[in-house]
């Protein structure tokens, strides 16, 4: 779990940029992990899971209670950017989630985030607006954009012939 957890913070403070204050702290992290329904799925350069001792291209980070969970986190290394790196890894977070029966999976994001488009794109909606959530140094604050998809919805519409 340590090798896991190193891989995570060397993706994390490569990927979020500290002006938005939205990395999260190695204790943050372990906290988290050691919390019922939380899982972890890191990739490789292609998206799927990393080879043995290979490098570690993202992370995802959740949460699930009952029948909806939470894209807490997902971060991919600058230089695996554009490479199709995140939009895997999302599935295999949608894949996993549908193989348990979740009903629901919701995450939520700085408005202005680049990442909206992969979300999109997966399937998401946005569902709600926080104001001012993300603060950001002296410059102004930032809302938080909460989105959503059903699972089974798109579960059922993959079975539409």
């Amino acid at each position: 779990m340590t090798d896991d957890l190193d891989a995570v913070m060397a993706v994390m403070s490569a990927a979020f940029d500290p002006a938005f204050g939205e990395a999260w702290t190695r204790r943050q992290v372990e906290d988290t992990l050691l919390m019922p329904g939380t899982a972890c799925l890191l990739a490789g350069p292609d998206g799927g899971p990393p080879a043995p001792n290979g490098p570690v291209a993202g992370f995802a980070l959740t949460r699930c209670v009952l029948d909806e969970e939470e894209l807490l986190l997902l971060a991919v290394q600058p230089r695996w950017h554009r490479r199709g790196v995140g939009g895997r890894l999302l599935q295999r977070v949608i894949a996993d989630a549908e193989a348990r029966g979740i009903a629901r999976l919701f995450l939520e994001m700085r408005d202005g985030n680049d990442a909206v488009h992969l979300y999109a794109a997966a399937g998401f909606a946005q569902v709600g607006r926080r104001s001012g959530y993300y603060r950001r140094g002296s410059g102004g604050p930032f809302d938080a954009i909460t989105c959503a998809m059903s699972i089974q919805k798109l579960a059922s519409s993959n079975n539409v012939s």
